[in-house]
């Protein structure tokens, strides 16, 4: 081993504490990037082989009632490889000790073999057997809600009759990842479930012997898949048919890949924050760190090493650190990406999820950190290079005391030890600016976090506090007259009864569309209210629509213009309706409209699809009992259990990746003022001991070392919360989806608790690089020159 190697091995050694704290940094950041980067590459891998194993359907095609001749022709369609008929209907199920009853989704069954389309994961018991009309599976996520299994009963509403049916399987499906409640975003496994029957036992109930409901196709390499879907329309529309609709359109479907969509954003967009701020830390540290060895980097030049040498050994002191923290940060990314996996497989409800790593994650992760800590060791070793061996040896000249005159008077006030921490900072404001932007940097993470914290807390209260101010909402099977209203009202407990009416449509413009609904509300609502991101009212017009944000950037249209709105129920019509106005939502992507105008569009005047209500808690039983025997009601939720759902939904998936971020966050924060600590006492240690020497007490030269640090982490405070201000917008944007957006900004308990984080990181290293210097050999420092 040459002597320079065994001077880096006791370099590293040295300073191990440091080399930790710096490779701490380094390591978060990347630790973010391979884990983010493999969650989207594993749950992408796993969500393409779940659907090719079980055979999703390409287009899926719902329709009134087809005879079941039509199998044939939607198999003729040119691209067309598969078809699969079936039957679906909704079911109420009673739940034991459960005044609302949960509501399900009824699919039938091949009577003999596998679906040829949507096959079923059975987890638990065995198929239903032909000939068994009770017999039916359970999607697995339901009944583990309920604590339902193999040879349990079950009672179930379906098509007004209550019939009693003995589970003898449990399963899940691709098809149903994501199971919402009618009428609602969010997913609920203890208030939806999916019952699969027999086919001829589910048509007998009804009343679809010899017909079809719904078609399942699947498409050939070269289908055109939009030419699919007209074909399909066409054959369709005589019989009721809705609008056949792609695989991207499922709602299933289409949350995991936004899920997945919106993970991937962050993966792009929050890790690289969090190495740009370890990137430029790092260039700081290393920097200072290697200013302070200035002379031995002209004594190994005075004894023959050329400037090659010396930069190589210098380089290789970075490299070490760097790379030790690049290659931390990489295992721990798998460590921690495979814990992930867990949460993911629970919420995405795969059978099976393996962490699968992306290389490019590893290798940006590397080669970021090291071209950064290998940018600020070589900037400065270049300035030490230019200097002759001789005049590298001397110490750099005093500094200037000149421009601490004005704090003259200032300084009579103050004891010695406080006179020499303000003339440092003086004579030093770059070095002592530089520190304070770190400890900014650092601080500006804490700061951004529990911004997005906060974010998500006030989307779910203004969602849930201000938007929905309901207790229950009801929801009707088809759109109803306006007189059920009264029904409703006339129940005793029922205090107020508001109409909405939700209809579904494809909303096109240009060559953008949107598979959606259009949200009706009555002008003076009070129960859901139409409001912006800042919680005002939303005007509705009497003619048009109100955007969302989300959606008007999803459509790429501007207030002003025009949509197509194919209406999918009903007599489907196509509507050409004006933009009145974009507005900002945290929840969602609606399209508002007034009621009234809603109706007259569709020419359905007294028309609704729903209701909210708000009632007396101490009749809610008796209420939900009327609302079971109504025959149009097809579900009821109350708030609270969908406040309970947006929460497990943020909470789960790509929502529960900002508490990672946000211990990474304060990791990084206290790596941050514990190298400016470090580096603070490497560059003063000899100058301490001789104030020692001199007759200083530990304690007052303590007080010159860790004034300068508590100087420059007051002034950090107001620039930290000015970057994490700024830096909070970029990452509200990473974490925001089409379901829920999350608002950027900070208040004052944020910048309080960031405020706290930063001044325990000082307290805590302060009293570490107190102990060090406590333990200082004063004569082997003062017979050191470095």
């Amino acid at each position: 081993m040459s002597p320079l190697d065994r001077k880096l091995l006791r370099d590293l050694a040295r300073m191990k504490g440091q080399a930790v704290a710096i490779g701490a940094v380094i390591g978060t950041g990347v630790l973010m990037l391979v884990m983010m980067t493999g969650l989207v590459a594993s749950l992408t891998e796993t969500r393409d082989a779940y659907y090719d194993r079980y055979r999703l359907a390409d287009v899926f095609a719902p329709v009134s009632r087809a005879p079941e001749r039509l199998a044939g022709d939607l198999a003729a369609i040119p691209g067309v490889s598969a078809v699969q008929t079936r039957v679906t209907g909704r079911a109420l199920v009673d739940i034991a000790g459960a005044a609302l009853p949960a509501q399900a989704q009824a699919v039938s069954l091949p009577d003999r073999g596998r679906s040829a389309l949507n096959d079923i994961y059975l987890t638990d018991g065995r198929l239903p057997e032909h000939g068994r009309p009770d017999e039916i599976l359970l999607l697995e996520a339901f009944a583990d809600a309920h604590g339902l299994g193999p040879g349990d009963v079950l009672a179930a509403t379906m098509n007004g009759a209550r019939r009693s049916f003995r589970i003898v399987g449990l399963a899940q499906s691709p098809e149903f990842l994501y199971t919402t409640p009618p009428g609602e975003l969010y997913p609920d496994d203890a208030r939806f479930g999916v019952i699969w029957m027999s086919r001829s036992a589910l048509a007998a109930a009804y009343d679809m012997e010899g017909a079809f409901n719904e078609a399942l196709l699947a498409l050939s390499r070269t289908a055109r898949k939009a030419a699919v879907i007209d074909a399909a329309d066409r054959l369709l529309a005589a019989h009721g048919g809705t609008g056949a609709y792609a695989r991207a359109e499922q709602i299933s479907n289409r949350f995991i890949s936004e899920e997945i969509a919106g993970l991937a954003v962050s993966a792009r967009t929050v890790p690289p924050i969090f190495l740009a701020v370890a990137a430029f830390l790092l260039n700081i540290v290393v920097g200072r760190m290697v200013q302070a060895e200035r002379e031995e980097i002209g004594l190994l030049k005075a004894f023959g090493y050329t400037d090659a040498e010396v930069g190589a050994h210098y380089f290789k002191l970075v490299l070490a650190i760097a790379a030790g923290g690049a290659l931390a940060g990489c295992l721990g990314g798998v460590v921690l990406g495979r814990a992930m996996v867990e949460v993911y497989t629970a919420f995405f409800k795969f059978p099976f999820l393996v962490f699968r790593l992306d290389p490019a994650a590893f290798a940006t992760g590397v080669l970021v950190s090291v071209a950064a800590a290998s940018a600020g060791g070589l900037l400065v070793v270049r300035r030490v290079f230019a200097l002759a061996p001789a005049e590298a040896m001397r110490p750099p000249a005093p500094p200037d005391y000149s421009r601490s005159a004005r704090f003259r008077r200032l300084g009579r006030l103050l004891d010695q030890p406080s006179r020499m921490v303000l003339r440092r900072i003086v004579r030093q404001p770059i070095r002592m600016g530089g520190a304070a932007l770190g400890i900014a940097s650092g601080m500006a993470l804490s700061v951004a976090m529990l911004a997005i914290y906060e974010g998500f807390d006030e989307t779910v209260d203004l969602t849930f506090g201000v938007v929905d101010r309901s207790d229950v909402t009801v929801t009707f099977t088809h759109a109803v007259s306006d007189k059920t209203l009264f029904e409703l009202g006339r129940m005793e407990g029922v205090a107020r009864v508001e109409p909405v009416r939700h209809v579904a449509a494809i909303l096109s413009h240009g060559l953008d569309s949107h598979r959606g609904a259009i949200t009706g509300l009555p002008p003076d609502a009070a129960l859901y209210r139409a409001l912006d991101a800042g919680g005002g009212p939303i005007p509705l017009p009497e003619r048009g629509l109100v955007l969302s944000r989300t959606l008007a950037d999803v459509l790429g249209v501007e207030a002003g213009q025009a949509l197509s709105v194919d209406v999918r129920e009903g007599r489907q019509p196509v509507l050409d309706l004006p933009v009145a106005a974009i507005t900002e939502t945290l929840v969602g992507a609606p399209a508002y409209m007034a009621l009234d105008a809603l109706n007259r569009a569709l020419r359905e005047p007294g028309r609704v699809s729903g209701a909210h209500l708000t009632i007396d808690s101490a009749r809610a039983d008796a209420i939900f009992a009327r609302l079971q025997d109504m025959p149009t009601v097809a579900g009821v939720s109350r708030k609270d259990d969908a406040r309970a759902a947006i929460v497990r939904l943020m909470d789960s998936g790509a929502g529960a990746t900002r508490y990672v971020m946000g211990a990474i966050a304060f990791v990084i924060t206290f790596g941050v003022v514990y190298n400016a600590a470090r580096i603070a006492l490497a560059e003063r240690t000899r100058d301490l001991a001789a104030l020692r020497v001199m007759g200083f007490t530990r304690g007052e030269a303590a007080f010159v070392l860790l004034g300068e640090l508590a100087v420059v982490t007051l002034v950090a405070l107001p620039a930290g919360a000015a970057i994490g201000y700024a830096l909070s917008f970029a990452i509200a944007s990473g974490f925001s989806t089409e379901l829920y957006q999350i608002p950027a900004g900070i208040d004052r308990a944020s910048f309080g608790q960031a405020a706290l984080v930063v001044l325990g990181a000082a307290l805590v290293s302060g009293l570490l690089v107190k102990r060090d210097l406590d333990r200082t050999d004063l004569i082997g420092v003062l017979k050191t020159r470095e």
